[in-house]
Order: structure tokens, then C-alpha cells, then sequence
């Protein structure tokens, strides 16, 4: 058998492995994120259900008004929570896309070396300088893949510190809302 068709057949082999890893990837975030709604509704449901009872036996304002000042904070950290857990779970899901790709990216670059030095050995005489300037175009492509794959790394970072940075301010900002309605309820109580 000839190395050129068995190169097609590994090429195709890799590109299923690859698909069935990709897919694999993203259906187990997908199973992740189907647990954790799972989870959040039934803990909802469980919450409303205490929530409704302790509702049904508000006896004036006053105690209504401390109900409702008592569900923000804690409404606030588990919207928060959910959002990191969501966070959390695509990000894994894009670590594990961005290795494969890293991978398969890594082959493909290897491929075409190999077919650059199989053309060079059997490439007629006289032409050296094609030989030399294929290859000196495919460093120059990998360099600047290099450079973009690391200007996309470092953007992510950035974007995930200011997400951060916005979960941690908008949590602060929900707990000092929930602080001031207590402070709110108890002073009509004190009044």
C-alpha cells in the first residue's frame, strides 16, 4: 500500500476521533448543566413550598415587610452561585474544546511538514528556493497562529477577571440592599 492513501486513511480516522471527543466533550456539559437546573428546581420548589407556609402564617405588615427584606440576600447569592456553577461548567466544556483543537492543530501542523519534507526529497532539481520558501511561509503561519492563539488566551483571562470582578460587585451590591432593608424593618419596629 502506497503512504499517500494510507495518510488519507489516518487523516480520516483522526478526524472521526476527533468529532467523537468533541461531541463527547460538549454532551458532558450539557449533562452537567441539565444536573445543576435539576438540582436548582428542586431546591426552588422545596424553598417556595417553606417560603408559602411561612407566608400563610404573617400574622401583620410588619412581618411581611421583614419576609420580603429576608429573601433578597439570599435570592441575590444564589443567583450568583448559579451563575458561577454555569460559569464554571462552560468554561470546562471550552478548555476541553480548546485542547482538542490545540491537538488536532498540533497534527495537522506535523502533517504538513511531513508532506513539505516528502516534497523536498522527491522534488526535482532546481528547485531548492520553491522548497525554501514553502517552508519558510509555514514557519511564518505557525508564528503568527502562535501569536493569535496567545492574544486570544490572554483576552479570555481578561474577560473572566472582569467577570469576576462584576459577580463580586454585584454581589456586594445585592448584600448592602438586603442590609439596608433590615435596617429599613428594624427601624419600623424600633418605631
Amino acid at each position: 500500500m502506497s503512504a499517500i492513501p494510507q495518510q488519507v486513511i489516518n487523516s480520516q480516522k483522526a478526524a472521526v476521533e476527533a468529532l467523537v471527543a468533541v461531541q463527547g466533550s460538549v454532551f458532558s456539559g450539557f449533562e452537567k448543566l441539565v444536573d445543576l437546573n435539576l438540582k436548582v428546581m428542586k431546591a426552588t420548589l422545596d424553598e417556595v413550598s417553606e417560603k408559602s407556609q411561612k407566608a400563610v402564617g404573617i400574622k401583620d405588615a410588619q412581618e411581611a415587610v421583614a419576609m420580603s427584606s429576608n429573601l433578597l440576600q439570599p435570592a441575590a447569592e444564589k443567583a450568583m452561585a448559579y451563575s458561577k456553577h454555569v460559569y464554571d461548567i462552560v468554561a470546562s466544556v471550552q478548555a476541553d474544546l480548546a485542547k482538542l483543537s490545540e491537538t488536532h492543530l498540533a497534527e495537522g501542523k506535523k502533517n504538513v511538514s511531513d508532506a513539505i519534507e516528502q516534497f523536498s526529497k522527491n522534488a526535482p532539481a532546481g528547485s531548492e528556493s520553491v522548497v525554501a520558501m514553502i517552508k519558510s511561509s509555514m514557519a511564518q503561519a505557525n508564528t503568527a497562529y502562535d501569536q493569535v492563539t496567545k492574544a486570544a488566551k490572554q483576552a479570555a483571562e481578561t474577560a473572566e477577571q472582569n467577570l469576576t470582578a462584576a459577580a463580586s460587585a454585584t454581589y456586594k451590591a445585592a448584600s448592602d440592599a438586603a442590609d439596608a432593608a433590615k435596617s429599613v424593618t428594624r427601624a419600623r419596629r424600633a418605631a
